[in-house]
């Protein structure tokens, strides 16, 4: 039997990357799937965000594997946005098992050089976007009694100090705070709790100029292959990023029976990055 038969899986940021991924991922082990994205690009973020055409992708590809998709734009900054999408899901599936708190942006700069608008888009979608969709789910999976599996995702940037993300840094370090809390507070109904750490994740998040950039000052117009050079002097393993999927086995395995007993876990798909010396 598939590992998440009867289960329902809600993920954000689903337009495409990781989140496209996760709802792949679960709905091949039998999860229908609930997914939203902001589908709109956001001033201070210097790459394009996900589409509406592309989330519809990501809603076909899930039909395409024989499971039930409820899909619709919500930023993940507006509470009563979410809310709707989540009202949605468990008005067509009854119920929401899982969750991939999965949302985010990556921007660049010295701490000091941050603008404010900068630094406040980032807490509010990598940080208190995570909060929102949490808040979102919880009174539904305690007030169905079942349990339920929270996964947010973080970043090595969670584990680790890292120059010219500091913002960054900061809401993935804060998740980390929030899956503590969050894991002891829903333990009695058990819900379970967990953040993932992926290193870079080859996604449009990292293949764009700006990211290229910030590695590659040196280049006026660097490529993909030369991005790989620069990406690979970050991890142990001698590989430049890891794929989305690497990511979506992790979320499975926490969304899971397998692991049923496994919560407030930090867990790193980082291909050695953060345990690297020199």
């Amino acid at each position: 039997m598939a590992r998440l038969e009867g289960k329902v899986a809600f993920i954000t940021g689903a337009a495409r990357g990781q989140g496209r991924a996760h709802a792949l991922r679960l709905a091949e082990e039998g999860a229908d799937i609930v997914v939203c994205d902001i589908c709109r690009d956001v001033a201070s973020v210097g790459y394009p965000l996900g589409t509406e055409e592309e989330l519809s992708e990501t809603a076909r590809l899930v039909e395409d594997l024989d499971q039930r998709v409820v899909s619709r734009q919500a930023d993940v900054r507006d509470g009563e946005q979410l809310a709707a999408v989540v009202e949605e899901g468990i008005s067509e599936f009854g119920r929401i098992d899982i969750v991939c708190a999965n949302a985010g942006i990556a921007t660049f700069g010295p701490s000091w050089e941050l603008s404010e608008e900068t630094w406040q888009d980032m807490i509010d979608t990598n940080l208190t976007g995570v909060w929102e969709t949490c808040r979102a789910v919880i009174p539904h999976m305690i007030e169905r009694g079942e349990g339920g599996s929270i996964i947010i995702t973080s970043s090595t940037a969670g584990i680790m100090g890292l120059a010219n993300v500091g913002h960054y840094v900061a809401a993935k370090h804060g998740v980390v705070g929030l899956m503590k809390t969050l894991a002891n507070e829903l333990a009695p109904h058990m819900i379970r709790v967990n953040t993932v750490h992926p290193t870079s994740v080859d996604t449009p998040m990292i293949h764009n100029e700006t990211t290229y950039g910030l590695f590659m000052p040196h280049l006026e117009s660097p490529t993909r292959e030369d991005a790989a050079g620069a990406f690979a002097t970050l991890n142990a393993l001698p590989i430049p990023w890891v794929e989305a999927r690497d990511i979506s086995n992790a979320v499975l395995w926490l969304a899971s029976d397998d692991a049923r007993y496994v919560t407030g876990q930090q867990l790193k798909v980082d291909a050695g990055s953060t345990e690297k010396v020199g």
